[in-house]
């Protein structure tokens, strides 16, 4: 087994290979920042979308689902501060005229630009990473929206649509899953920094005396989700921001981090937003957010304890995570390790030669009907099609062969351990799903 980890590189290729992520507008040149997922890359999304909306719900708390629009007005944004306050520093190469973020490690501004190897910046500015557009036919101050840079205002400006439609007290939480849009002045790494993407997001609100207890929660509750989806754990920590880092609305936060072939990196952050948001609004449009607490006869402002993890940056890190090499038959075999529950396709079935394809597409179509996504594929060499399944994640592949004729039974293969047995036609669906139940 190879224990040298894949490249960003290895990762990129594999993605336009297997058809799980292409650039998009690639036959206009490609827009930067800016990705179109694939059939199997759509897949592993929505096993990521469900996953993390399983590993919110729980019977001893309440949480709703919300799907806010993308577009606000100015308002909006002017209350929750990413007007004034969403903006990073900008600085350009006066030779070659490339752009670039002069708080970015890989930057040293104090010598030559890496494009062009000559030393002639332009002063650091503020660049504000919001779309801005215009509703309607009139251009004038009343027109002016943005496109979302995130999916948290949505949830805090419904708050309380939420709470009195559905008739519920604090505590409780909101949770989104939708796109959000930032002007990202490089994005690099590929899904890891992009200006169209897609967050998962969660507010927790809760009285201003139970937060510091709900962050702890919410920390070691989202810290323990990314086992359940087969991360490594090793590769997985949670670091708490130095008072510096914190954002203008949070008294504390603490991300998830992954350990990426380029360094440790935030994978999801979790953050104490105190009464910040709702406050805000409640200034700016006049509408009164707070709670009345029928046992103290008191009005409170409530707390929100937010996570935030991004769709496309979690696929990355799977894929990241899964990626292996070993050495098969004296060759190189390419396998991707997802877990059962993320792999896009769960099973395949294989008949040995073509002249099986009956027999065993009979047996794909009963599990099919099951809404499992498997496959069928009889083209190519046992060998070739074996390969092409490690490549992609199934964790499991059934073939059909001439003993099968004789005596009802298939032969599986476990992508992992690549152990083989037989088993009974008719055991092929509990065997599946028991697969799909227990395997860690």
């Amino acid at each position: 087994m190879s224990s040298q980890r894949p490249t960003l590189e290895d990762i990129v290729a594999l993605c336009k290979r297997r058809g799980f992520v292409f650039q998009s507008s690639e036959i206009y040149g490609g827009l930067n920042g800016v990705y179109d997922f694939g059939p199997l890359g759509t897949l592993i999304k929505n096993n990521l979308r469900n996953a993390w909306s399983r590993s919110i719900m729980s019977p001893d708390h309440i949480m709703f689902f919300l799907e806010g629009s993308l577009l606000g007005p100015e308002a909006i944004w002017k209350a929750s501060g990413h007007v004034d306050n969403f903006h990073d520093p900008m600085i350009d190469c006066t030779n070659c005229k490339k752009r670039f973020r002069a708080d970015d490690p890989d930057i040293d501004i104090t010598g030559p630009c890496p494009n062009c190897g000559k030393k002639a910046w332009t002063e650091v500015r503020q660049f504000n990473m919001m779309f801005k557009t215009q509703l309607g036919a009139i251009a004038d101050s009343s027109a002016v929206a943005y496109l979302r840079p995130e999916t948290a205002q949505a949830i805090f400006i419904n708050f309380k649509n939420v709470m009195s439609s559905n008739r519920v007290k604090i505590p409780f939480g909101i949770a989104q899953i939708g796109k959000s849009f930032r002007n990202e002045i490089t994005p690099k790494q590929f899904l890891f920094r992009m200006r169209e993407f897609e967050q998962m997001e969660m507010e927790w609100f809760c009285t201003p005396e139970s937060s510091n207890e709900y962050f702890d929660y919410w920390c070691k509750k989202r810290l323990a989700f990314y086992k359940t989806i087969g991360i490594n754990t090793d590769r997985i920590r949670l670091r708490a921001h130095e008072k510096d880092e914190l954002s203008h609305y949070s008294s504390q936060t603490s991300d998830v981090e992954y350990e990426y072939p380029f360094g440790w990196k935030e994978l999801e952050g979790i953050a104490h937003r105190g009464d910040y948001d709702l406050t805000q609004h409640s200034k700016h449009s006049g509408k009164d957010l707070s709670v009345f607490d029928e046992e103290t006869q008191k009005s409170f402002m409530p707390n929100v304890i937010e996570s935030s993890v991004g769709t496309d940056r979690l696929f990355l890190t799977t894929l990241f995570d899964a990626y292996h090499i070993d050495t098969l038959g004296g060759e190189e075999r390419t396998v991707l390790k997802l877990h059962p529950s993320i792999a896009p396709i769960k099973a395949a079935f294989l008949p040995l030669v073509k002249k099986l394809s009956d027999n065993m597409r009979k047996i794909y179509a009963d599990v099919a009907r099951l809404g499992l996504h498997v496959e069928f594929d009889e083209s190519g060499s046992i060998g070739k099609r074996y390969r092409r399944q490690d490549e992609i994640g199934t964790p499991l592949c059934f073939t059909y062969d001439f003993d099968s004729l004789e005596d009802n039974c298939v032969t599986v293969r476990d992508r992992d351990t690549l152990k083989q047995e037989r088993i009974n036609i008719e055991n092929v669906e509990m065997y599946l799903i028991n697969m799909l139940k227990h395997k860690p």
